[in-house]
């Protein structure tokens, strides 16, 4: 399956990389594509630089993938940037996001009347996206329909692995965390970052 990993400049570094290990690990099973508005040099919020390609490249059917950072703050406010990606999401098989990746989500209004979860320090300010989202602030990753989101930062690294666990099964999903030696948060519904 083609991941479609939307980068912008000062994304979250770790939103990203985390994610890539785990579906790097399965095999032949994913192709990673990263892609921007119109190609070339991105910067994470960290500074680091990787070349994407033009959204030309973008292959339908597969899996949107949205990352979150201070990015995600200028481009909710970008409404050619919003409906952009709402025409993707709505061609993708899946569309996952981390962190404030959601905010943005939330923003084409897809996920209205969905559950949703997003990072916990910036949670009330992606509430204020849309509030007819159905926002889970306890869970360290939502999935519904075909939308699944995440908590902050590492949150995408259990999100990953759940996602594999229901496409490629458990065992694959424990052997990539295994080859990563990280220990899983298996509990969705449970984010020990959730403030009480």
């Amino acid at each position: 399956m083609d991941i479609n990993i939307l980068l912008f400049d000062d994304y979250e570094t770790l939103d990203v990389y985390g994610p890539v290990e785990v579906f790097g690990n399965i095999g032949k099973s994913y192709s990673l594509r990263y892609l921007s508005l119109e190609g070339g040099l991105i910067r994470s919020g960290h500074g680091f630089l990787v070349h994407t390609d033009p959204l030309q490249e973008f292959v339908e059917d597969g899996i949107l993938f949205i990352p979150g950072g201070y990015g995600t703050r200028v481009l909710v406010s970008d409404g050619d940037y919003i409906n952009m990606v709402r025409d993707l999401a709505s061609r993708s098989r899946y569309c996952l996001t981390v962190c404030t990746g959601s905010a943005i989500l939330a923003k084409t209004g897809l996920l209205k009347g969905l559950k949703a979860t997003s990072n916990k320090i910036s949670f009330d300010w992606v509430k204020t996206i849309d509030h007819e989202v159905l926002w889970i602030k306890r869970a360290r990753w939502v999935a519904d329909e075909k939308f699944w989101t995440s908590s902050g930062v590492s949150a995408g690294i259990d999100m990953a692995l759940g996602f594999v666990e229901m496409i490629n099964g458990r065992g694959k999903a424990l052997e990539a965390a295994h080859f990563m030696e990280y220990m899983w948060n298996e509990n969705m519904e449970e984010d020990p970052f959730s403030a009480i």
